[in-house]
């Protein structure tokens, strides 16, 4: 029988089939792999990976905006913002670079797919992930839109993979490309409060998206690896940043956006911040804004949105204009910054505890300051919040005895500063007693529109607000109001001239209790004087002979016409300015005078919009006629004496240059404004130097200033130290010269308008009784008006 022979394969047919094996096996599991894909592209648009977004939702993504408050010149002072720091910018505020930057890095082809880079996605699975992600500019949107936590579950992150992948072509429907970029630049968290890339421009560098250079547009673009590990501020990783901005430098090159020598160039450089944290209490017009914060909450309690439900300051993304001018805020911010720490220096050197054992304070015993410190105990923070917390009273006391670790508000090398101390709470109190503080507003008379504030020196430590919340006495800046009641009712002249003798005015005639009689500080009451060099020199006993004709009523209502809200007694010391009175209803109330007698309510706020640019509200001026326009100019001709020949007149001459006090606090001096510059000005000093005013005016900018510590207890014991041409007047000096120089902002340096028809006589070389001692008008006017 023979065998049966059985044929070998031949090596090459072997070959052909094992391959032919591998083939059916990789299609298998690639067409397995696809119907997957797909399946779970379907389970995702279905919903079953998890909720997808309905198109009305793609249309609108739900982001929470910052309101945005914008001032006259267009710039942001601040946000109002709990979580989300983000106002949105369109695709044409993005310079080109940070665009190029951003594909380069993150998604080269991304103006050639629809949401998926399918060949990135491959060369990711081939390569484990070790090559680099793929995920498109669009999933990374995706991702920040509608993936609120990342999980950490592989399985998990995959189905949140794919939902994402999904969404990302969803949005490539939705929206153009440009659209896409914007979207996802607004959207991205850069830390430190910069939530999208324009809140991230201002706080790493300061200044708008549009004016970012190439590298810190390349910076930036680093950032979205992730941003918590890529945390440029100095206490962080600048290092780590300045590495990933290079890298993005070098991606920029490879695809060929910037030459090797630029890229070799900016690569050298450091990341050169600019760094200025945005928060509630820090930035520019912190004071300001504190009080917008009020008024907003006010309107949006009394007008609803048209379903009925509020509006959310912090969440809707409202645009709030303002009539702060951001440049003028910066010059009144810096000329307290300038002036305030020397004043300061000068303050702690005559309260050092040989000079004076009960320092800050003067006129108080141990026991008068055990109290009143007690009293502020309760109305502290600390007390508040212990109070909250179900403390006893006692606890509460107790704790105020504790040295406790503080950071506390200080002047280091004439720059604000804080200092890490272990202190008593009682002992702080006292320590933040010491501190003098400074309260201004500026506003155009013509249209009400008050164009800074600064309502103290560091909102930080410091929020009690001396612009409008505060009020204090006035001293010899209501004496305006007196004369324009007397000009009013009598018609008198700045020419005019009374004897500078005291005055007594009887018990209960004006409801004073006693008689009435005042001082001159110079303790000079012989010869006669012009209304216009009483004013100027701020003469008591001409101002009480004022007040003893035309009676504190008249004065009172006049006051109050002109805008004055605060409550004054019906006496006759109101005439040296004993009302306690804020710096916003004086600013106005001198504004009257310089606007023809012509009253404007201060305005802050001149519209607001929703996020989509809808006005929501538009203010309406509010006026009223208070005095004539010959009254009025003649009022401010007064007041022009009072930097000519008077308390003010330091704002014009420089021959005081080696006087101890010029030297020490005269911050800024010589001012040297031009005599051909029309100033009308009234400094106001009150009992023991408490209160320092400086009221300024040209024909389209009113100023006000006021300097005093926060217990009228601690003060300067020296007048020249302490009074109001010393603490607030080179305030207004510094700034008036910086806006001045600034020529755009066009401040007036013409002279006041002067009426057509003015019966009354300012020009005193005319005036007929104008002789040396004044008789001829003095016998006229005791004919008349019975002085």
């Amino acid at each position: 029988m023979a065998k049966k022979t059985i044929a070998k394969k031949k090596p090459a047919q072997k070959k052909t089939q094992d391959f032919s094996k591998y083939v059916r096996r990789f299609w298998i599991f690639f067409t397995s792999g696809v119907v997957v894909f797909f399946f779970m592209f379907l389970l995702a648009s279905w919903g079953l990976l998890g909720e997808m977004p309905d198109h009305t939702i793609l249309e609108n993504p739900k982001t929470f905006l910052a309101t945005e408050i914008i001032s006259s010149d267009d710039k942001t002072l601040g946000k109002f913002y709990l979580d989300d720091n983000r106002t949105p910018v369109d695709f044409e505020e993005l310079p080109k670079h940070l665009v190029d930057a951003l594909v380069a890095t993150e998604d080269i082809r991304y103006y050639e797919h629809a949401g998926i880079d399918f060949r990135g996605t491959l060369r990711a699975i081939s390569k484990m992930g070790k090559g680099g992600g793929a995920s498109t500019i669009s999933q990374q949107l995706a991702k920040q839109l509608f993936t609120k936590q990342v999980s950490s579950n592989k399985v998990q992150r995959l189905f949140q993979k794919v939902r994402e992948w999904v969404i990302a072509i969803r949005l490539e429907r939705q929206y153009t490309k440009k659209e896409i970029i914007a979207m996802y630049f607004n959207i991205y968290d850069f830390g430190n409060n910069a939530d999208g890339i324009r809140s991230a421009t201002r706080i790493y560098f300061g200044k708008e998206p549009k004016d970012l250079n190439l590298k810190e547009s390349a910076m930036l673009v680093g950032m979205f690896k992730n941003s918590s590990l890529y945390n440029p501020i100095p206490s962080r990783n600048p290092e780590g940043v300045k590495n990933r901005r290079d890298v993005v430098l070098a991606q920029m090159y490879k695809y060929e956006y910037i030459s090797e020598t630029i890229k070799d160039s900016l690569q050298d450089t450091e990341l050169d911040l600019n760094f200025s944290p945005e928060s509630h209490r820090e930035g520019t017009a912190t004071y300001f804004r504190a009080y917008l914060d009020k008024f907003m909450k006010n309107w949006i309690k009394n007008n609803p949105k048209p379903d009925g439900t509020k509006y959310n300051l912090y969440n809707d993304g409202l645009k709030i204009y303002t009539t702060i001018d951001s440049r003028m805020q910066n010059y009144a911010e810096k000329a307290v910054a300038r002036h305030m720490p020397r004043l300061q220096a000068e303050f702690d050197n005559q309260n050092t505890p040989k000079k004076n054992p009960t320092a800050p304070f003067l006129e108080l015993d141990k026991s008068e300051i055990k109290d009143l410190l007690n009293r502020n105990m309760s109305r502290s923070e600390r007390w508040r919040v212990m109070k909250a917390a179900g403390k006893t009273e006692k606890e509460i006391r107790d704790s105020f005895q504790k040295p406790t670790q503080m950071r506390v508000f200080a002047w280091v090398n004439g720059q604000p500063s804080e200092i890490d101390t272990i202190m008593k709470p009682i002992d702080s109190m006292r320590y933040y007693k010491s501190f003098l503080q400074p309260g201004m507003m500026s506003m155009d008379p013509q249209t009400g529109h008050v164009k800074a504030w600064v309502g103290g020196m560091n909102y930080r430590h410091f929020q009690y607000d001396h612009v409008k919340s505060s009020k204090r006495q006035v001293g010899s800046t209501f004496k305006p109001f007196v004369y324009a009641t007397a000009i009013d009712q009598l018609h008198l002249s700045p020419c005019d001239t009374l004897p500078r003798q005291q005055i007594t005015i009887e018990a209960d005639k004006y409801g004073n209790p006693e008689p009435w009689t005042t001082k001159n500080s110079d303790g000079k009451y012989d010869g006669f004087l012009t209304l216009k060099d009483a004013l100027a020199n701020s003469v008591n006993t001409i101002t009480a002979r004022l007040m003893d004709k035309v009676g504190p009523q008249p004065v009172i209502d006049m006051a109050k016409n002109l805008g004055v809200e605060s409550d004054i007694l019906p006496v006759p010391a109101i005439a040296l300015g004993t009302a306690d009175i804020s710096v916003y209803e004086m600013v106005a109330a001198y504004a009257t005078f310089a606007n023809k007698g012509v009253y404007n309510k201060p305005v802050m706020v001149t519209r607001i919009e929703d996020k989509n640019g809808t006005v929501l509200f538009q203010f309406t001026p509010e006026t009223k006629d208070v005095l004539s326009a010959e009254v009025a100019y003649t009022t401010v001709n007064l007041l022009e004496g009072v930097t000519q020949s008077g308390s003010g007149q330091r704002l014009r001459h420089s021959w005081a240059t080696n006087a101890p006090v010029y030297k020490k606090i005269i911050t800024g001096y010589p001012y040297e404004f031009d005599k051909s510059i029309p100033i009308a000005g009234k400094t106001g000093t009150t009992q023991n130097q408490s209160d320092g005013w400086f009221m300024g005016m040209v024909p389209n900018l009113v100023t006000g200033v006021w300097v005093g510590a926060e217990d009228r207890a601690a003060h300067f014991s020296d007048i020249a130290y302490g009074q109001g041409a010393s603490m607030a007047l080179p305030i207004w000096g510094l700034y008036m010269k910086a806006c001045y120089a600034d020529e755009a902002l066009n401040i007036s340096k013409s002279e006041f308008e002067k009426p057509e028809e003015l019966s009354i006589e300012v020009d005193c070389s005319k005036w007929k009784g104008n002789d040396e001692e004044g008789t001829d008008a003095i016998d006229e006017l005791e004919g008349v008006i019975d002085f």
